[in-house]
């Protein structure tokens, strides 16, 4: 489904409809047509994982690299890490280009940033002679240290800018140390290129003049003509936006500690909040690197439409293939193959007749005939299958969110989880409790909880450059002065944007690691205060060791640049009574942990602060189902979230 959410004169509104995966912008259009014809032009935040998607699905451009002569097979060479380490067979790459089209030319810029041999004219026109046969649509260029001197890469731009053609440069992308990172992003970027600016620019031909921003991963958004030339930003946009929606409940709500767990139709998203939104320079997408800040988010292939099969050994798993938009789950009507949807469907776990608050129907006997396939292939019922398959897919989020807790040293019992998307409120409360976590938390408008944090983002911008200095030897002058040159242009391309002074807020880290590692923690850093401390206190929580007598060494400096926003506000709601009478809906029978219960089906847009339910029942809203278990106790807050913990437990209200 595309999610809609509309802040008009004080007030929330939401819309879900399904999406156009062979043309994202007809859903996005669709949606918003009404609001297209009034005479004051909207302001639109659009987050989306198209780029993501074109790359996983390799629906990019044809590209082109430009590397240092002799550094041609830098993408095919890679990282010698193994994703299996105790395998016997080798791991095969997939480059998003053949070799024939990656061109060395002879230059060199050393470390220190000296240029030793300047870009010669002839060689350059020769290599873009062949680019420009090979029907190119987008240019990598990436060179030797260009991270320290841009000034041969600069020189190339200038020369594809002559010749019209798309372009991606490193020390644009990622003016950092390490080769194969700073080629390998530039590369994503050039291949995405091509199909972004053919998505934003029919998008934008279409929105008659609208605002439209773009939102990106690293929790803020960018005009359109940013994320056409960098549409690597917008990697992981639209679960960034769930991420700070939850951020900003924390903080309405007075609660430090969430986790987030945002499961769509295709995957599930985890992320960590403490006060802070955590973000990461070491990610990937499929077996690419990006090496660039974005939300520390984990995702699974775990969510609605994941599909449930056998394995060759006869063992039942589901996902990471999805039924996608079409032909989607079984219960949709077009598709055959068995769903975590359909399973949920099967064990009386959504109501049939208020799917999308009755507004699609859908079909149960087909969720029935999908999941007996499996249940006649592995001689169980269907009842007991469909458990199965939702306890595989509990598992699998489980697994997710101890990634980026246990794993990092928090413990997840701290922690309430915080739970959005369409599915999610299905699974959180097992999820939750299998993780001995004591609090579930689903926020109003769940089910479009990730379009709310678009309307709550700022526009922020980040910049880095390496600088591999010891920090013992580097005085703050030194340092100061690094810094200075970042935030100038920071400052300047946020005014370009429209921002004012009062509207810009600078965030400086330090990227430390102890002199002879292999990669940095990154460290708040302020003018007048000791960071080297700091790093050997997160370096202790990390990996459980720290060396306090250790050189540390200064690899890249960093900062985010913000530019803040009005924020929309969130209606506070008088206490009223704790009966939830005026909300109930019906009753229906469902199965949890191999027994039928009878539970009470509610309408949450019927819920008044105060309500009390106790499990077993259903809350269905017109974008998402809350399974409230038995033994578990829920209760409306003074915003309409839904607080959820086992009955021994009281809620204090907000």
């Amino acid at each position: 489904f595309t999610d809609f959410v509309f802040f008009i004169d004080g007030q929330l509104f939401v819309k879900k409809i399904p999406s156009t995966p062979h043309n994202p912008s007809e859903a996005i259009l669709a949606g918003i047509k009404d609001h297209l014809k009034k005479s004051h032009p909207p302001f639109i935040i659009h987050g989306t994982t198209i780029a993501t998607n074109a790359l996983l699905e390799r629906k990019g451009g044809h590209i082109s690299l430009i590397s240092t002569k002799g550094f041609e097979d830098i993408l095919f060479i890679g990282r010698q890490n193994r994703s299996n380490l105790y395998s016997l067979d080798g791991e095969q790459r997939q480059s998003l280009l053949p070799r024939h089209r990656c061109f060395g030319i002879s230059e060199r810029t050393t470390a220190s940033g000296k240029v030793e041999k300047p870009i010669p004219p002839d060689a350059l026109e020769e290599i873009l002679d062949k680019i420009i046969s090979k029907k190119t649509e987008a240019v990598a260029v990436s060179l030797i240290n260009s991270y320290a001197n841009a000034s041969n890469e600069l020189f190339i731009k200038k020369a594809l800018k002559k010749r019209n053609l798309l372009y991606s440069i490193s020390s644009e992308i990622l003016p950092e140390h390490r080769e194969y990172e700073r080629t390998s992003i530039t590369a994503v970027n050039a291949y995405l290129i091509p199909f972004l600016n053919r998505y934003l620019s029919n998008l934008e031909k279409n929105l008659n003049h609208a605002n439209l921003k773009i939102m990106q991963s690293n929790e803020g958004y960018i005009s359109p003509s940013i994320a056409k030339s960098e549409p690597i930003r917008t990697s992981l946009s639209g679960p960034a936006g769930g991420v700070v929606a939850a951020f900003h409940l924390g903080k309405t709500a007075r609660i430090q500690n969430l986790i987030t767990f945002d499961m769509g139709g295709t995957s599930s998203d985890v992320s960590l909040l403490d006060g802070q939104i955590h973000r990461t320079n070491e990610s990937s997408i499929g077996d690419f690197p990006i090496r660039m800040p974005i939300i520390d988010i984990h995702s699974v292939g775990a969510g609605g439409g994941s599909i449930a099969y056998l394995d060759r050994g006869g063992s039942l798993k589901v996902g990471p293939k999805s039924a996608g938009a079409q032909p989607g789950p079984a219960c949709y009507g077009k598709g055959e193959d068995p769903t975590v949807t359909d399973a949920n469907l099967v064990l009386g776990r959504l109501v049939p007749d208020f799917f999308l608050g009755g507004k699609m129907k859908i079909y149960p006997e087909q969720s029935r005939r999908a999941v007996k396939k499996i249940a006649g292939a592995i001689g169980k019922s269907i009842e007991s299958t469909a458990e199965g398959i939702i306890e595989i897919a509990n598992s699998t989020m489980e697994k997710a969110i101890r990634v980026i807790s246990i794993e990092r040293g928090f413990d997840p019992r701290s922690f309430s989880l915080c739970s959005f998307g369409g599915a999610g409120g299905m699974h959180a409360v097992d999820v939750a409790s299998h993780l001995s976590m004591s609090k579930v938390i689903v926020p109003k408008n769940a089910g479009v909880l990730s379009a709310v944090g678009l309307l709550l983002a700022d526009s922020i911008k980040d910049y880095s450059k390496s600088v591999i200095k010891l920090a013992d030897k580097t005085g703050k002058k030194e340092l100061k002065g690094l810094y200075s040159k970042l935030i100038k242009k920071s400052i300047t391309d946020m005014k370009k944007e429209g921002f004012a002074d009062h509207q810009i807020k600078i965030f400086p880290t330090l990227d430390l690691r102890y002199l002879g590692q292999s990669y940095e923690i990154s460290i708040p850093y302020k003018e007048n205060s000791s960071f080297d401390s700091a790093f050997h206190s997160a370096h202790q929580k990390l990996y459980s060791y720290s060396h306090p007598n250790r050189p540390v060494e200064i690899v890249n400096i960093r900062i985010k640049t913000v530019g803040t926003t009005k924020k929309i506000r969130f209606k506070k709601n008088p206490l009223q009574s704790p009966n939830p009478q005026d909300a109930l809906f019906g009753e229906q029978e469902f199965i949890y942990s191999q027994k039928t219960y009878k539970g009470k089906i509610y309408k949450r847009s019927l819920l008044r602060t105060g309500n009390t339910i106790l499990g077993p029942a259903l809350i269905v809203d017109d974008e998402s189902t809350t399974l409230l278990p038995p033994g578990w106790r829920l209760t409306v807050d003074s915003y309409l979230n839904l607080f959820i913990q086992r009955k021994k437990n009281e809620i204090s209200l907000i």
